[in-house]
């Protein structure tokens, strides 16, 4: 018999068969299947969580400006990210390959962000090589590390964005929607243990030994990467949408650029996504951005800071699978309801008492976790919303809602704050006025859900 509501079947025997598209699993297959995906996710976590604090680390120790840092750490990524990431999720929802519509666009970039990881490994050297070879022109040692620097990492983020793209859009082109919930929770435990092992073991040794520490890495991801993309089977697609002749003679760009503007940004159900989940984003930004001036403001030290965040992320990889589950059978809408509004109430209990080092450690402990419940439990929701045939190019649009988004609270909030002489409970306000805007939209966006359908009948609009 055939479960609808599962999206799987059971033969006689009782042998579980998955489908997706027009791939089959055992639960044997499954099991494969998610193996080497979560591979493939734990070495990119690797090189994700370490990149960004090397590169910190790499930029002070050469005497870089906070803005030049802000410029390349901050503001660069999400700036290729908004011009890029619609492009490339577009191209790939439309791309037919034997290969798949996927795995090519993950597969590509691999070298070339190996190579830029080695490339900001020796820095150092290639930007003394260059100081050399100017000579009496050059415009001094450290502004040619910024050049080399500089170089690598706009290399490096823009062949990272298209995986930021599309790895998700391939789990959901490959992995059953039935379990999919229990899948990211597994996601976000391999994001967690990569964390764990980079933070305890490696970033104490980044400011001596970022050279070895780039170089194993990028090799640990290129080799890695590359073996998932090459396992992992795509399906077949039906034929993409014919591309008119009007497009073809000149009109093309515009044309494509009215139906993705018109297709993204017209439908209130796709608005009310966009912005229930970013929101919820923006609710997790201010304390993360400045928890640790807050720490010290009231008196905790960094140990401590330290030992807050150590114990949160061991409290999200015990609960990390149990909430996959809760996503699966109770669907991530109603979860991100409910982590906002717990989220609202502890971001106001941290404004009103986040007075001294012990009810800070109290709130902060209580915000890291339930930041990563929410991302758990939500891990899941485009995948459960947004149509498979569309589902790079609306995420691609939900990603721009959030990148300019992104970019303009950090340093509005940190104007305000210090026009408040440096109060950082002010964060928890903020964070609790975007937690109550994002769990309201959210119950606009079930009800909304409900009417497509809901749990047994839902259609993507």
């Amino acid at each position: 018999m055939k479960d609808r509501t599962a999206g799987e079947k059971v033969l006689p025997g009782q042998k579980k068969i998955w489908h997706v598209g027009t791939l089959t699993y055992t639960t044997a297959g499954l099991a494969v299947l998610f193996g080497w995906l979560l591979w493939g996710d734990f070495t990119w976590n690797l090189k994700e969580r370490a990149i960004t604090p090397v590169g910190q680390i790499m930029l002070r120790g050469f005497s870089a400006p906070d803005w030049l840092v802000g410029l390349l750490i901050g503001s660069l990524p999400v700036g290729i990210g908004l011009i890029l990431g619609p492009i490339i999720c577009v191209k790939s929802d439309h791309t037919r390959t034997r290969w798949g519509r996927r795995i090519p666009y993950l597969l590509i970039p691999i070298p070339f962000i190996a190579l830029s990881m080695f490339g900001l490994a020796a820095t150092s050297f290639l930007g003394a090589a260059l100081h050399d070879t100017l000579g009496a022109n050059s415009p001094g040692l450290a502004a040619c590390r910024f050049v080399v620097f500089g170089f690598f990492w706009t290399a490096f983020e823009i062949f990272t964005i298209t995986g930021n793209c599309l790895f998700g859009a391939l789990i959901n082109d490959v992995v059953p929607q039935a379990i999919i919930g229990r899948f990211f929770a597994l996601f976000r435990a391999v994001s967690l243990v990569a964390a764990i092992i980079f933070n305890f073991w490696l970033i104490g040794k980044a400011e001596t030994h970022y050279f070895e520490i780039l170089m194993v890495l990028g090799l640990i991801y290129g080799v890695g990467f590359t073996l998932m993309c090459l396992k992992v089977k795509e399906g077949d697609y039906p034929p993409p949408p014919v591309v008119d002749l009007a497009d073809r003679r000149g009109r093309r760009m515009f044309a494509s650029l009215a139906t993705y503007l018109k297709e993204c940004y017209t439908n209130p159900f796709y608005l009310a996504f966009f912005l229930a989940t970013t929101l919820a984003g923006l609710a997790l930004q201010p304390v993360n951005t400045f928890s640790i001036f807050h720490a010290r403001s009231v008196g905790m030290g960094d140990d401590l800071y330290g030992k807050c965040l150590a114990l949160s992320y061991s409290i999200s990889l015990v609960i990390a699978f149990p909430l996959g589950i809760l996503a699966d059978r109770f669907h991530p809408v109603r979860l991100g309801i409910f982590c906002m509004a717990c989220y609202a109430a502890v971001t106001a209990y941290g404004f009103l008492f986040a007075f001294d080092s012990q009810s800070f450690f109290v709130a902060f402990l209580l915000h890291t976790v339930l930041a990563g419940t929410y991302m758990t439990a939500t891990a899941s929701i485009a995948q459960r919303l947004l149509p498979k045939e569309k589902f790079g190019q609306l995420t691609s649009a939900g990603g721009i809602v959030w990148g300019v988004s992104s970019m303009i609270l950090p340093p509005a909030l940190g104007v305000f704050i210090g026009k408040m002489n440096h109060d950082y409970r002010f964060v928890f306000l903020f964070a609790f006025l975007l937690a109550s805007a994002s769990a309201i939209t959210y119950i606009y966006l079930f009800k909304s859900y409900n009417r497509l359908g809901g749990d047994k009948d839902y259609k993507a609009p």
